[in-house]
């Protein structure tokens, strides 16, 4: 067959680890989720591991892992995050690529990519190799073989970035089909084709070395009806779509598509399932064959020549000036705004990006052999921070027998390029305001750049780069520029070893740590620890030792924090006075002891001076926790105050309900409140109270409330998923069974929102696996068998995508 098809999928979102825990904090935005990372893999990566393929009656016919049969490149920040904190999506991933070497003639249909989605063309020489090279070695990391791809970020290309590439043996790339400039054909005259190339066939690049690497133009029309139309409505006109750019002609075609990965779940619910079912409507009726581009290279090698358009990508009209100044290009969102900072964005970054690599050459070439070799290599250590991998990695580059003074030098000089790197992840200036999240990331990232250079040479660039950031305009009048936007955003998040100590000190008092803990990036070593109690006061006296996982910077640590009830909380803290702290210890404890909080505060700022910390230099997750604690007797205490007003009105509320009269706001604010406390605690037993569920949710059908149903979504579906998981950990047991059945049946009038993936496709597995054995059974009269066939058929109704 000549026809051939390929989807590729560029799965990737901004980095969002906090710069100086190597963490994703809490961002409310992705609320009921954690983090956008946790609710995009809930939506997108976790569903096309397992995508449901569905026919006409609404019946699972199949699930497969979308990943084995597409053409994909995750980014490489985004897969560590799934490594470690959705191992489940993260092994289908690696097993997909696998699965696509059987697939596809061994050639895996995992693509490499740059690492830190930064703009190529705008890159220094040493920033595109070595953004290359670490995504060539992240992918090495994680796949156990060499890419024959590379994405690059937002297609964007120049001669010099392909040279690179091409050098490092990258076979191919995919770009937008308007960065083609010309093409020829055997020995036949150059054309021009700005205005659209012919995407059906590959094309070779030849590059001033003498090389050449091949690049394929995606079908642009189809891959915008994708992502901004509705193909995805139904997999059938999805297929048909793609079909429908075939011509008659008998050469070999490849009708070949690239967008956002996140197309596929998160911007386009259910996306999945179009691109599942796309996949198995064309193989089952064979009607073109689905390959990956190392496969097609290699059966049909380009016999076309291309030349690419220096300095475009695929999402701005202008080529590349959207990440350097005001074209015009934006998301639509805010008519009236303008991005008239980006071009002082890019200026200030710059400038930084230049003072670090100065630093860097300076300091550098006295610890390492070859410092950009060293650098080029630093990606192994970034993968695997254990100390024994690091301290090997050192040995390979070191110029010398390093003390351990240098070797925090080194790999804070180390530290200080890879973040000089990352603020210039494209994220920063794609969006419309200066004071969006990701650009705010990027300046989280310029901040730590010039930390470390102040703590390397003592020089503080601050001043001068926000400077600069002055003539970045804001559109939001809170912020002004982008200097504001720094001093009020980024400012409060810069930590040093201090500031961990003190979330340290200050969260012991809530939270038992053991003596060896791990708190992020840091490991503290403790070495005394006394917390005492009195009534609701407690004081916590201790000291201990700080270790920077990624610096291998550490510093010792005493403390006092005394705890005054509720949130209000003193702690002091420093570095030093070994000696004088056992005594002091003992005076602070014995005050704290006779009730004397006075001279007990006295006492710490004695000993500590004026540093007095408290919640509001907590880490976000940590406050976070620490107040949900703090305030739940506060909460259970209106809690009742609500109940009151429902019960004690219970009656005139009925009444007016029944003579449709609108309920006062502090009534339905009650209901509201109850309703949703009752729903959700019922939800998270472990053991549901189904009757208490069922007469709650009938209940709630009386009243004209606006429930929050994200959140009973979200916990409801939780409770089902935990339930299904269990029946298929024990299939045998009908009385869960039933449970579940009676759970579905309880929700049903709520009308919620919910996803059943997870328990679609467990219910599923179970059809093929228990399902059988048990309906042999009941054919042969056996009563519980026929009972649990019974209850599973009904379990069948309750689900969207049924699998009976």
């Amino acid at each position: 067959m000549d026809r051939f098809i390929c989807i590729h999928g560029h799965f990737y979102q901004p980095p969002r680890e906090n710069p100086w825990l190597e963490f994703v904090e809490l961002q409310d935005s992705a609320y009921p989720y954690h983090d956008w990372n946790d609710r995009i893999a809930a939506e997108c990566y976790a569903p096309n591991t397992a995508s449901r393929i569905i026919d006409k009656e609404g019946k699972i016919i199949d699930i497969v892992n979308n990943y084995a049969k597409i053409s994909f490149n995750f980014g490489p920040t985004l897969l560590s995050w799934l490594k470690k904190h959705r191992g489940d999506i993260y092994e289908a991933i690696i097993e997909a690529d696998k699965l696509s070497q059987k697939n596809f003639s061994g050639h895996g249909s995992a693509l490499a990519q740059c690492y830190s989605h930064m703009i190529m063309p705008l890159a220094n020489q040493r920033d595109k190799k070595t953004q290359i090279i670490w995504g060539i070695k992240d992918f090495e990391h994680h796949y156990s073989r060499y890419p024959e791809g590379m994405w690059l970020p937002e297609t964007a290309v120049d001669i010099n970035t392909l040279e690179i590439m091409a050098d490092l043996g990258i076979k191919f790339t995919i770009l937008a089909p308007v960065q083609a400039a010309r093409v020829k054909q055997n020995q036949e005259d150059w054309i021009d084709i700005r205005s659209g190339i012919n995407p059906k066939h590959p094309y070779k690049v030849n590059l001033p070395s003498g090389k050449y690497i091949t690049v394929f133009f995606y079908d642009g029309p189809i891959s915008h009806d994708i992502g901004f139309g509705e193909l995805l409505k139904n997999g059938e006109a999805f297929a048909q779509r793609l079909l429908s750019a075939f011509n008659d002609n008998n050469e070999p075609q490849l009708v070949h598509i690239a967008t956002d990965g996140e197309t596929y779940g998160h911007h386009h619910r259910f996306g999945d399932m179009a691109l599942s079912y796309c996949l198995y409507h064309l193989e089952s009726n064979n009607l073109a064959r689905i390959t990956n581009y190392g496969e097609y290279l290699e059966i049909h090698p380009p016999d076309r020549e291309a030349e690419i358009a220096d300095n475009s990508s695929w999402s701005c009209a202008h080529g590349i000036k959207r990440w350097t100044d005001d074209c015009g290009c934006n998301t639509g969102s805010n008519p009236s705004w303008n991005q008239k900072w980006r071009k002082p964005l890019r200026q200030a970054m710059d400038w930084l990006g230049e003072k670090s690599e100065q630093v860097f050459q300076q300091h550098a070439e006295d610890l390492l052999k070859s410092p950009y070799q060293a650098r080029d290599d630093y990606i192994l250590a970034i993968l695997d921070r254990s100390s024994d991998h690091v301290e090997e990695y050192i040995g390979r580059h070191r110029l010398k027998e390093l003390e351990n003074k240098q070797k925090v030098t080194l790999l804070k000089l180390l530290e200080m390029q890879r973040h000089a790197m990352l603020i210039f992840t494209s994220c920063g200036w794609f969006f419309d305001e200066i004071s969006g999240i990701e650009t705010v990331q990027v300046l989280m990232y310029a901040a730590r750049v010039i930390q470390l250079i102040k703590e390397i040479t003592g020089q503080d660039y601050q001043e001068a780069f926000t400077d600069m950031l002055k003539e970045a305009p804001s559109n939001v009048k809170e912020f002004k520029n982008g200097a504001e936007v720094y001093q009020k955003l980024v400012n409060p998040a810069v930590l040093d070893l201090f500031r961990v100590g003190v979330n340290y000190a200050v969260s012991s008092i809530f939270e038992k740590y053991s003596k060896h803990t791990h708190m992020y990036c840091y490991q503290i070593n403790s070495h005394i620890y006394d917390r005492t109690t009195m009534g609701r006061q407690k004081l916590a006296v201790g000291s201990a030792t700080l270790l920077s996982d990624i610096t291998w910077e550490s510093s010792a640590l005493k403390f006092a924090v005394l705890h005054l009830g509720d949130h209000n909380l003193l702690g002091g803290i420093h570095h030093d006075g070994e000696e004088p702290f056992k005594k002091i210890h003992q005076q602070i404890k014995e005050s704290f002891l006779r009730s004397d909080i006075p001279q007990t505060i006295s006492l710490m700022d004695q000993y500590f001076g004026s540093h007095n910390y408290s919640l509001w230099h907590l880490f976000k997750d940590k406050q976070r926790d620490i107040i949900s604690r703090v305030t739940k007797p506060r909460l259970k205490e209106i809690e009742q105050l609500h109940r009151q007003v429902y019960e004690r009105n219970y009656p005139v509320m009925q009444a007016m309900n029944q003579m449709n009269i609108p309920l006062p706001e502090a009534f339905s604010q009650s209901l509201k409140h109850i309703f949703e406390t009752d729903l959700t605690d019922i939800l998270k037993n472990k053991k549901t109270k189904l009757k208490k569920l069922s007469r709650l949710i009938e209940e709630t059908g009386r009243w004209p409330i606006d429930l929050d149903t994200r959140l009973i979504s979200f916990v409801a579906n939780q409770a089902i998923n935990n339930m299904m998981r269990k029946l298929y950990r024990a299939p045998k047991d009908r009385i869960l069974l039933e449970s579940i059945n009676s759970l579905m049946k309880a929700l049903k009038p709520l009308k919620l929102d919910y996803s059943l993936w997870e328990a679609q496709n467990l219910y599923f597995y179970l059809s093929r696996q228990a399902y059988p054995a048990f309906l042999k059974e009941a054919e042969q009269g056996n009563t519980n068998a026929e009972q649990w066939v019974s209850a599973f058929r009904e379990l069948d109704s309750y689900m969207p995508s049924r699998s009976l």
